[in-house]
């Protein structure tokens, strides 16, 4: 059955928002934890929804932390992030063609929102799953279930693409092909080690494999 509905992650996949969150840990971690963490212990906490990491931190503070991080995250957004080369033409050919975009992110909406607007991504999608959207995040299948019911589409002819294993497995669970992006921050092996259907590149791989 041939692919009609591409759903996407956002931080890590489309956009490179992973200097501004590890930035933001470390920011965060200097004020509330008892020691430094190594980058790659930080690069444990991308991905995950930002309580559920901030909480392996300090438990005891977690609101605090949210509030820290978030207000560096937000005051230094615009400086560090940008698309991945190729995502947004790669996005504006498969709306052209007709395809159903959607995002589906373990981000807040107005995180979510100023990226998209700043990456010039913000009218592309016809769906937007954010975790303010879902009681469940990744890899949990209700997000990408969601989406799917919003673009009226069937998880048997849709993709989820990511760049997290959380992403991969979200799509395994709730029946969609699935794809991993070999750029992940936390190494290609990690996506390859799941067995999703496919592995980009670079996003313009996708119009190779829907035929565009």
């Amino acid at each position: 059955m041939s692919i009609r509905t591409i759903l996407f992650d956002l931080d890590g996949t489309l956009i490179d928002t992973n200097e501004l969150i590890i930035a933001s840990f470390t920011h965060t971690i200097e004020q509330y934890s008892d020691r430094p963490y190594e980058r790659e212990e930080i690069l444990d906490f991308i991905g995950p929804p930002l309580k559920e990491s901030l909480q392996k931190i300090n438990p005891a503070r977690v609101e605090e932390m949210v509030e820290t991080y978030r207000k560096h995250n937000i005051e230094n957004h615009n400086h560090f992030v940008k698309a991945y080369e190729g995502v947004v033409e790669t996005i504006e050919s498969l709306k052209a063609e007709g395809y159903k975009l959607g995002i589906v992110t373990t981000k807040m909406r107005n995180t979510v929102q100023m990226g998209l607007e700043l990456t010039k991504l913000d009218d592309l999608f016809e769906t937007v799953i954010t975790l303010d959207d879902v009681n469940n995040a990744k890899p949990h299948p209700e997000p990408i279930v969601k989406a799917l019911n919003n673009l009226d589409a069937q998880a048997s002819e849709a993709l989820m693409v990511g760049d997290n294993t959380h992403d991969i497995e979200a799509g395994q669970n709730a029946g969609t092909k699935t794809a991993g992006v070999a750029w992940t921050i936390k190494g290609r092996k990690i996506l390859d080690d799941l067995n999703p259907d496919y592995m980009l590149t670079n996003m313009r791989d996708l119009l190779k494999i829907t035929g565009g």
